[in-house]
């Protein structure tokens, strides 16, 4: 873990109003969703960011953002995954201590691409150049579905489309391999021109598990402690969570890629007009949106809102899903 804030409620991304910088902030702070062992995310102190030295960076960017914004680019319209990576090549090129050696460097054999490696960097105090592999997620939980009840194939995306159980396995039995293998080693041994390219490895997992409202589900089996939570709930019992939100509650549709840190509070609007959005969305067969609520008494709440007959589909365990590909 980065950084962890001493008041949730109050958390250093609120401090910023640039949304790149909030995201940022979000990105730095915000815990793994899994436990990663002997994979651990660069800290702080690699960074050359502990102490004071963080929000001092953040306020410089916050004055002068154009470095920032000029490396996101086009990342700021397009798919959440890639904005996510542009962060991180960003953060490892500029904290003072680590230099970005290379990003998404395909692996290549026979003209044919294997996969890429996510980031290549190096820091003051380790020989060897580090290859980190990120991946920013949020998941719901389904009550009933694949496995036993801490199943990680039960935590699916808002899209249907995978699950952390088969991003999990990817990760470990594909993604972080590849940088050992024959094919990847002598590549980086021709780009930093050095003839032991061996590598330390780091993974990033960070993101947010949405529990069923109204629903006890247990957390997926090697889920940290720490992990950030949300809730889901489908448009049907959106009107008795709205009528139980404190008074002065507020709120805001996420749109992708800003589903890091919630916008400045004085983007909120009132529920009733949140409430004519999702009216709006879900006349007709939509996708889950997003919530961002704040009240004074609980701070900031993550609320997915799905279809009434959302999940659509369930993906495949990753054993059965690997047999078939």
């Amino acid at each position: 873990m980065m950084c962890q804030t001493s008041d949730q409620r109050f958390p250093l991304w609120e401090r910023y109003r640039h949304p790149l910088i909030r995201d940022l902030a979000w990105l730095i702070a915000a815990p793994d969703v899994l436990e990663t062992p002997g994979f651990a995310r660069p800290d702080l102190k690699e960074l050359g960011l502990e102490g004071g030295r963080l929000a001092a960076w953040l306020d410089a960017l916050e004055r002068a953002p154009h470095t920032l914004t000029a490396r996101i680019g086009a990342s700021r319209r397009g798919r959440l995954g890639h904005y996510h990576e542009r962060l991180w090549q960003f953060l490892l090129s500029e904290a003072p201590g680590t230099h970005l050696v290379a990003h998404n460097l395909p692996i290549v054999e026979d003209k044919r691409t294997l996969g890429e490696l996510d980031l290549i960097y190096r820091n003051g105090s380790t020989p060897e150049p580090i290859h980190l592999e990120v991946a920013i997620k949020f998941y719901l939980g389904l009550v009933e579905g694949p496995g036993e009840a801490t199943s990680q194939a039960r935590w699916i995306g808002p899209g249907c489309a995978d699950s952390l159980a088969i991003k999990y396995q990817h990760l470990q039995r594909h993604q972080l391999p590849l940088a050992n293998s024959p094919q990847a080693q002598r590549q980086l041994a021709d780009m930093l021109g050095e003839a032991d390219a061996r590598v330390s490895q780091r993974l990033a997992l960070p993101g947010i598990l949405f529990y069923p409202w109204r629903h006890d589900m247990p957390p997926p089996r090697g889920a940290r402690a720490n992990h950030l939570r949300g809730e889901w709930l489908t448009w049907q019992e959106w009107p008795a969570l709205r009528r139980q939100l404190p008074a002065g509650t507020q709120g805001i549709v996420l749109r992708k890629p800003h589903w890091l840190a919630p916008p400045p509070r004085s983007t909120l609007h009132p529920l009733s007009d949140l409430n004519a959005q999702l009216a709006y969305h879900f006349s007709l067969p939509r996708p889950p949106l997003l919530l961002g609520l704040y009240g004074p008494e609980r701070g900031w709440r993550r609320v997915f809102v799905t279809g009434n007959d959302w999940p659509d589909q369930i993906p495949l365990p990753p054993s059965l899903a690997t047999q078939s590909s």
